[in-house]
C-alpha cells in the first residue's frame, strides 16, 4: 500500500512516500480503505520531535485516522461492518489502509460526504466536548479567539446555533471574511493593539459572557481583559505561544471562572470520545456544523500540507486525499 513514513524527526521534508505491506486485522480489529485523512497540528508536533510524551517511535506513519470504507474484519468483529463508510481515530492515517480496533470506528451518516466527515473527526469531537462542558445560553455574548482554526470555527457555529451572539477574533482580512461567512455577529482583528477594547465595544461595553481561548500566550491574556466580570473563560489552545496562564487572584476578584479542560486532566474515556465524534458527524450531516475545508492535497504532498499548516496559510481544516 502507499503510505507516508517518517524515519527521522525534522521539517516537512522528512515526510516521505513509501510502499508498505497491507495491514491484516487481528481479533477485534478492522482494516479501513482510506479515502481521506485530516492534517492536525499534533501531526506537525510529532513529526518535528516536539510532542514530548506523545512522540512516536521511529519509523512511523503519521496521522490520527480519517474516513473510508471497512475493507476487512478480524475475528469477533461483526461482518456487517464490511463495506460501511466509517471514520476511524487511531495512528497511521497517512496510508491507503488503516488498522483500527472496532471500538475506534464510527459510522458516517449516509448523507454526509467523507471529506466533511474527516474534517470533523478531531475538531468536531473537541468542539462538542468543550461546548458540552461550558455551554453558551441564548442571548449571551461569546468571544472565540483564533476563530479561523479547526475546532474554533466549529465553536463559533455551535454558539450561534444555541442562540448566542459571537465575536470571532482572528488575524487578517482573509480569516475575518471566512468568519463573517459563518455568521459571526462581529469580527475583530487581533493584530490591532486595542482589540480587547473592540470586543467590549461590540458587546455594548460589558464584555463577553464566555470566552473560548484557542490562541493562548499574549493573545489569551488579552482575551481575559475582554471577558465580563462574572463570566467564564475556557482556555484550550496554544496557537499564540503557550497555554494562557491567568492570575487566580485576579480571576477571583473579577468572579471569572477559568477552565483548562484539555490540560492537566484525564482525556475523555473511549465511550465519551466515541459519542462526541458521532454527535459531530450527526450535526454536520444536518448542516448545523459546516467544517471549512481550506485545502486538499494528494497523499504524496503531505509535506506541503504540513508546511502550509506551520506557516498558518491554512484556513479551517487541511485534508489529504488518499483515494477516490
Amino acid at each position: 500500500m502507499r503510505a507516508i513514513q517518517v524515519r527521522e524527526f525534522g521539517g516537512p521534508e522528512v515526510l516521505r512516500p513509501v510502499e508498505l505491506p497491507d495491514p491484516v486485522p487481528g481479533p477485534g480489529q478492522v482494516v479501513v480503505d482510506m479515502a481521506v485523512t485530516d492534517v492536525i497540528y499534533l501531526d506537525v508536533m510529532r513529526r518535528s520531535g516536539r510532542a514530548g510524551p506523545a512522540a512516536p517511535s521511529l519509523p512511523y506513519v503519521p496521522g490520527r485516522g480519517g474516513a473510508g470504507r471497512v475493507h476487512a474484519v478480524g475475528e469477533g468483529v461483526d461482518p456487517a461492518w464490511l463495506g460501511r463508510r466509517v471514520v476511524a481515530r487511531t495512528d497511521g492515517g497517512y496510508a491507503e489502509r488503516l488498522l483500527a480496533a472496532e471500538t475506534q470506528i464510527v459510522p458516517v451518516p449516509d448523507d454526509l460526504g467523507l471529506r466533511e466527515a474527516a474534517a470533523v473527526l478531531h475538531d468536531g469531537g473537541t468542539a462538542i466536548g468543550l461546548f458540552a462542558e461550558t455551554p453558551a445560553a441564548e442571548g449571551e455574548w461569546v468571544l472565540v479567539t483564533a476563530a479561523a482554526g479547526g475546532a474554533a470555527h466549529l465553536l463559533v457555529q455551535l454558539a450561534l446555533d444555541a442562540g448566542a451572539r459571537v465575536v470571532a477574533a482572528a488575524r487578517g482580512e482573509r480569516k475575518l471574511a471566512m468568519l463573517r461567512g459563518l455568521g459571526a455577529t462581529a469580527v475583530v482583528d487581533y493584530s490591532a493593539p486595542d482589540w480587547p477594547a473592540r470586543v467590549r465595544e461590540a458587546t455594548g461595553g460589558r464584555g463577553a459572557d464566555l470566552v473560548f481561548d484557542g490562541a493562548g500566550g499574549a493573545y489569551g491574556r488579552a482575551a481575559f481583559d475582554a471577558v465580563a466580570d462574572g463570566g467564564r473563560f475556557v482556555s484550550y489552545g496554544s496557537a499564540g505561544g503557550g497555554i494562557t496562564q491567568i492570575d487566580p487572584e485576579l480571576a477571583e476578584r473579577r468572579k471569572v471562572t477559568v477552565h483548562n479542560p484539555l490540560f492537566g486532566g484525564p482525556p475523555p474515556d473511549p465511550a465519551t470520545a466515541h459519542a462526541r465524534i458521532a454527535r459531530a458527524l450527526e450535526l454536520t450531516a444536518k448542516g448545523v456544523l459546516r467544517p471549512h475545508i481550506g485545502a486538499v492535497y494528494p497523499l504524496e504532498q503531505a509535506a506541503e500540507a504540513h508546511r502550509a499548516l506551520e506557516e498558518r496559510r491554512t484556513l479551517g481544516r487541511a485534508l489529504l486525499l488518499v483515494s477516490g
